[in-house]
């Protein structure tokens, strides 16, 4: 029977529309390890007498996401009470008393708590925080005495910029204050008084692809009144303003408690980078908000030169000595912010001391960019510089008033094996944390939390001779466990508080003395909270792949699982790329096959509940070849990492390699896109805001720092949707509809899939409402679990017996 074109168009508009079906759950197992109640922080005093229990809720609800947001110069606010629009909030504190045992309540907290920045008073007798509910930020403090919180701020707090308070003494706290009623905020005219307008007159003005900028007059008004705050001194609940409103980036108070270090924005406010890059104004000032000194006036960042070792032609850095009264600290390139000039010195760092009348002195020169220096308790820094370009890193020791730098070491920033670890520091007289001394001043004390070696990461405390350069471990983890030194209590007896874990083990706190050798003692007793992972095996592998590379991954197999009995599994690949310009230093194992086993959202673990192996971690090294630089090869090695997997799962008899997925977030989704595209290596892909075209990044991107028009052919090449026409493997896109991450912005995942659609693939794109580049919202994760799963399981798990032809639709 003919139809006619009516009859058409009736029977399509009765389609149904595909996938708009609401929220979906995954099975119980995973819905329940995503839900599961995150085990409380943990901070202790000093003296390891009391500790602060934070306990925190899983996840907010989709409409707490969905409430009004303002985003403005990089930032992301509620409009309504000054203050970052997507917090993460401790919704109860409790107090333990370490020495008896004894567990308290604390009273006097705000009903639906939504706590956050606890920080201990100098004394360490009293803990402030900020509590925000729908109206205002407050500042509370509770007194370890009474075990009490009492609301001690007068004024809201304006959160919106930098640190929003700091203690000054034991009973006075500094913070910013809101300057007037959020409901006062500048309301939009229906018609604009004209256009917003840029340009540019002849001046390079490189800059990375930055999202939620400010884009018209009105956004400049919205800033200007949100970021504005009153620099407040609150003693014992009495008030007294430090000069007058601004928009405070900053402000540091010095070790002698005299001065204020203040870096504060100033227009004309940019529309190209973010609040951080405005131009600013860096002062001295008084307690009571005088200008004493203006140090530097900085112009926008927006003239920064491309690449990664380029700088602007002006003093950065600064920052209080913490071992004089008040004295500033600084650094100023001395190659005008160009690292390929040829120079033996490439920075130069000043001071300036108190009143702030006299000429900076040079402290002395660095032949890297300086990147900061910490001062110790015996009269010497230790001074730290490097070029990412080159992925390399110094630490030297300056003796005070010598000018010359003495090398400890030099380090490849991805050379974990032989990180002697950072420097365990103390309070000094001014209370301010300085590098602790050991032996005669001979020595410091070392602390390396990861402790990379050949069997995996075992953290370790050492002593290091700054006469020999030489690192003596003291004391490491011990092979089957993991633990790691949290903090020292006692340097010179060697007490340490210490967190650990293993397989089996859930992670707990413990005092332990590393000389008197007694047993430990545990401080926590927190249980599991992933009954549904018992039995799951994990191992590290070890592997090799085609060119020599020595690879690794950490393998998840299902409870009960036998590989004679139950053959091999079908398995999902989770992996992130990483540049080296060393293939010894790709090499190095890292990680740890004895850690408890956590779940965050992001995890592919979830799915060894399913019935699936799971390679978590592969390591997807980009090594740098014959010359050239890591990315030239960027294809070739990703394809050489994942067929070496793969060629280990089945040697082990473990993994089919007929029924293997891949996926990844952000970079990982990016590799996930690639592989794709130029193998046919697996049966699907996840891919999660990632990038796909890296034209939409001109100016570098990860740790590239070539720009498109220097490496045209290199941006094409990388980029998965140039070769969407070859993407035929069924792959799964997903994107938080408001991505804040410089470079995937939704439109990669929209264009990538109108593509791959466009040319006959099998793709599906998932937009989640309200999410940024890490997604946070209950009802959000759930779908995004249940898609993942109903996706692997179409398209790997039963692939054998339901392969879908080119064009097909997938059903969910």
């Amino acid at each position: 029977m003919k139809k006619t074109f009516f009859g058409l168009l009736l029977a399509i508009s009765f389609l149904p529309a595909l996938a708009q079906d609401g929220y979906k759950t995954p099975p119980k197992d995973i819905a329940d390890l995503l839900l599961a109640k995150p085990t409380p922080g943990v901070s202790i005093d000093s003296k390891a007498g009391w500790m602060l229990l934070s306990e925190r809720n899983s996840y907010p609800s989709v409409e707490e996401l969905g409430q009004p947001e303002v985003r403005i110069a990089g930032l992301r606010l509620n409009p309504n009470n000054y203050s970052p629009s997507r917090g993460t909030y401790i919704s109860n504190f409790k107090l333990k008393d370490i020495r008896s045992g004894q567990e308290y309540t604390v009273s006097g907290l705000p009903a639906n708590l939504m706590a956050s920045n606890p920080s201990w008073s100098p004394n360490e007798k009293k803990i402030a925080f900020l509590n925000t509910t729908a109206s205002r930020v407050d500042l509370y403090m509770i007194d370890l005495a009474t075990r009490k919180a009492v609301k001690v701020g007068k004024q809201p707090v304006n959160t919106t910029l930098g640190a929003p308070f700091s203690w000054f003494d034991d009973n006075t706290i500094i913070y910013k204050a809101a300057t007037r009623p959020a409901t006062n905020a500048p309301k939009k005219a229906i018609t604009p008084k004209g256009p917003a307008i840029q340009e540019n007159l002849g001046k390079a003005a490189p800059s990375a692809t930055f999202q939620d900028l400010i884009k018209s007059p009105y956004d400049e008004e919205l800033f200007e009144f949100y970021a504005t705050s009153q620099l407040t001194m609150n003693r014992n609940g009495v008030e007294t303003k430090i000069g007058a409103p601004a928009i405070y980036m900053s402000s540091s108070l010095s070790p002698d408690h005299k001065y204020l270090l203040t870096r504060t924005i100033r227009k004309p406010y940019s529309y190209l980078v973010t609040a951080g890059g405005f131009p600013s104004t860096v002062a001295i000032t008084d307690l009571k908000g005088s200008v004493l000194k203006v140090v530097a006036t900085l112009p926008s960042t927006e003239g920064t030169p491309s690449g990664y070792d380029n700088t602007q032609n002006v003093p950065r850095g600064f920052d209080w000595r913490d071992d004089e009264p008040a004295t500033i600290v600084w650094a100023m390139p001395l190659d005008s912010g160009l690292i390929r000039k040829q120079m033996d010195n490439h920075d130069a760092v000043y001071a300036l001391s108190a009143p702030f009348t006299g000429t900076a002195k040079e402290l002395f020169r660095t032949t890297m960019r300086f990147r900061g220096m910490s001062f110790t308790d015996a009269g010497f820094a230790l001074v730290s510089e490097g070029l990412r370009s080159k992925q390399t890193s110094r630490v030297s020791k300056l003796a005070n008033g010598s000018g010359t730098l003495e090398k400890l070491y030099d380090l490849s920033q991805n050379d974990a094996y032989n990180n002697p670890g950072s420097p365990v520091t103390h309070k000094n007289a001014f209370g301010r944390e300085v590098v602790l001394t050991l032996d005669g001043s001979t020595k410091l004390l070392m602390n390396n939390p990861v402790g990379s070696s050949a069997k995996g990461d075992l953290p370790f405390l050492a002593k290091y001779d700054l006469n020999t350069k030489k690192n003596e471990i003291i004391w490491r983890c011990e092979p089957g466990t993991y633990e790691v030194v949290t903090d020292v209590i006692d340097p010179v007896n060697l007490t340490v508080l210490t967190r650990r874990e293993s397989q089996k083990l859930v992670p707990n706190f413990y005092i332990k003395d590393l000389n008197k050798r007694i047993a430990d003692r545990a401080i926590t007793a927190f249980t599991n909270p992933y009954p549904q992972l018992e039995g799951v095996t994990k191992q590290k592998i070890f592997y090799k792949r085609a060119d020599g590379v020595d690879l690794t991954g950490d393998l998840y197999l299902p409870k009960g699982y036998n590989k004679d009995k139950d053959g091999p599994l079908p398995v999902v690949m989770w992996a992130y790329p990483r540049e080296f310009n060393s293939a010894d230093d790709a090499a190095q194992v890292r990680g740890s096959q004895d850690r408890f086993t956590t779940i965050s959202w992001a995890s592919p673990v979830f799915y060894v509940t399913q019935g699936y192996a799971v390679l978590d971690n592969a390591e997807m090294p980009i090594v740098a070849k014959d010359g050239k630089k890591p990315n030239d090869t960027f294809i070739e090695q990703l394809q050489l990492n994942a067929e070496a997997a793969i060629n280990k799962l089945a040697d082990l008899g473990v993994g089919d390699r007929n029924r293997v997925a891949v996926g990844g977030h952000s970079y990982g989704a990016f590799m996930t896109a690639n592989l794709l595209a130029h193998t046919s290596l697996f049966k699907a892909g996840i891919a999660r805001s990632g990038a796909y075209n890296r034209t939409l990044t001109p100016f570098g991107f990860q740790n590239e720092d070539r720009t498109y028009w220097q490496a045209r052919d290199l941006y094409t090449d990388m980029s998965p949707f140039t070769y969407a026409d070859k993407i035929k493997t069924p792959i799964l896109l997903i994107h938080g509809d408001t991505d804040d991450n410089p470079g995937t912005f939704p439109i990669n995942s929209e264009r990538l899939f109108n593509a791959i659609k466009g040319n006959g693939g099998i793709v599906r794109y998932v937009s989640l409402p309200y999410e940024a580049h890490s997604y946070r919202g209950r009802e959000n994760l759930l779908h995004m679990l249940a898609e993942q799963s109903l996706w692997l399981d179409k398209y790997v798990k039963n692939a054998a017996n339901a392969a879908t032809p080119a064009g097909t639709k997938a059903t969910f």
